[in-house]
């Protein structure tokens, strides 16, 4: 079908029926009788082929048909090669996520947001958590706000049905995929800090809104993320 679409763009030989044709070549552009082209073409045994039908007067090449439709083919599948595919890459969390599978999700997502796709994180209230949709909601803000050096939030935290919505778009789309020495680079440097973490003072559960955990550090900059959503808007 996509084949057939490329040969219904121009038209050939006899099909071409105006009075007269442009010829462009190597040598430059001469306007000719449609009569005489027709006759260049079988002389040199290829096709007068018009690749500029609203031009004044059309404009036509003398090539063969079928060596045409192959270039055309191929730059075709060559621009199609150079534009960037963004997908859609999701981030699921539920409302009492704990901190260690928290900067794990982080990490992916800033993955996925420097290669040049966008994240769509959301929460996922079961049961009788969905009276926590605020918490989940406190998470998202701070996960947008961790986020902010690789990509731009679209929208603040939205509720749909039993998931809260979060859509992030890469800053720079269609970066280069890290090398595998620089995610292991990364991930011994995670590994320590989470290693450095532990090994501190225990502190109260990050997401009980008792200790300003969690709740704390989103709230404070819950503002913050606002004027950026306004800004990039």
């Amino acid at each position: 079908m996509k084949n057939d679409n490329i040969k219904n763009q121009y038209r050939v030989n006899e099909q071409i029926r105006v009075r007269e044709v442009r010829i462009v070549g190597d040598g430059g552009s001469t306007v000719v009788p449609t009569r005489q082209a027709l006759d260049m073409a079988r002389d040199q045994g290829v096709d007068l082929v018009e690749i500029s039908p609203n031009a004044n007067p059309p404009v036509c090449r003398l090539i063969d048909y079928s060596k045409f439709l192959y270039q055309q083919k191929k730059r075709q599948k060559e621009m199609k090669a150079k534009q960037v595919k963004v997908e859609v890459k999701e981030i699921r969390f539920g409302p009492q996520t704990d901190e260690h599978d928290y900067q794990f999700k982080l990490k992916h997502a800033k993955e996925f947001l420097e290669e040049g796709n966008k994240v769509r994180a959301y929460v996922f209230f079961r049961g009788r958590s969905i009276l926590f949709k605020e918490q989940g909601e406190v998470l998202l803000l701070r996960f947008a706000n961790d986020l902010e050096e690789f990509g731009k939030v679209e929208g603040m935290p939205s509720l749909e049905g039993k998931k809260m919505f979060l859509y992030l778009a890469p800053k720079k789309a269609g970066a280069q995929k890290k090398s595998q020495q620089a995610r292991d680079r990364e991930a011994a440097e995670a590994e320590a800090k989470e290693n450095a973490r532990q090994n501190q003072p225990k502190e109260v559960d990050a997401e009980t809104p008792a200790n300003g955990g969690l709740f704390a550090n989103a709230k404070i900059s819950a503002d913050a993320l606002k004027k950026l959503t306004e800004t990039e808007e």
